[in-house]
């Protein structure tokens, strides 16, 4: 049997507040005590208690503002995965395979939710949905505005999926992507191609064909990462003819 491991009093803490909020006791949108009250409450200094109200904070759970007692927020899945980008974004940096399995699972996401999105769309949805397009449009020769339009359409999507948890994370992953994303639009034809590939999947949308959605979404997500690839390799071929390629498959002029 292995030994009782010694917890730090703020760990305890912890988990009283955890206890405490998960049991409603203080419900969301509650202030919790103050920290010379919480002292008294569990008999401890003031560093164990400020530990773990920084823990509680950097696990979502309460807002600590200035000059005000810390109150205690709904956990919604967006701020839950906001948590963890910090974290994320350092491990995509040092991990050899990360970035590449982060994409990979980003793909199986948005096939799988553009199927749900399609299902669930509303009319209210699909004129969001065409307004990102052209915007997405409008943004071209701006590459700010550009990738900022390219990440509302697949945002966008997420929410139509009608799932919140799922909305969260897909967004959280294209945040964290955008943080290592090439400049792709310094390649002739790259956004031309997003545009045409985007207006694909909105027809699909359109029309309700969900598995047509999906497929031209593992296509379009598909196409970008082998971009990804041969930007960071050249020896894998050149960029421009692929795009050139994907233009002329398109039907574009």
């Amino acid at each position: 049997m292995e030994p009782v491991q010694k917890r730090k009093l703020y760990e305890e803490v912890l988990d009283r507040l955890i206890t405490a909020i998960s049991t409603a006791e203080f419900p969301p949108g509650s202030q919790l005590p103050s920290e010379r009250e919480l002292m008294n409450m569990f008999a401890v200094g003031r560093p164990s208690i400020r530990e773990a109200m920084l823990t509680l904070q950097q696990m979502g759970l309460i807002r600590i503002s200035h000059g005000e007692r810390a109150r205690v927020i709904n956990p919604a899945p967006e701020i839950i995965i906001d948590q963890i980008s910090a974290a994320m974004i350092m491990l995509l940096a040092v991990s050899p395979r990360g970035l590449d399995e982060l994409k990979e699972a980003r793909l199986w996401l948005e096939t799988a939710m553009v199927r749900m999105a399609t299902r669930n769309a509303t009319a209210r949805d699909l004129e969001r949905l065409g307004e990102s397009v052209r915007e997405l449009q409008e943004a071209r020769g701006d590459h700010a505005a550009f990738v900022g339009a390219d990440m509302a359409f697949h945002g966008i999507i997420a929410e139509m999926s009608g799932n919140s948890l799922v909305a969260a994370v897909t967004k959280g992953m294209l945040h964290w992507l955008s943080r290592f994303k090439r400049e792709l639009v310094s390649v002739r034809g790259a956004e031309r191609v997003t545009i045409l590939e985007h207006e694909k999947i909105y027809k699909a949308i359109v029309n309700g064909d969900g598995e047509q959605a999906s497929a031209l979404m593992s296509e379009h997500i598909t196409r970008g990462n082998q971009l990804y690839r041969q930007l960071a390799d050249p020896a894998l071929g050149n960029p421009g003819a692929s795009l050139a390629a994907a233009s002329s498959a398109n039907g574009a002029d």
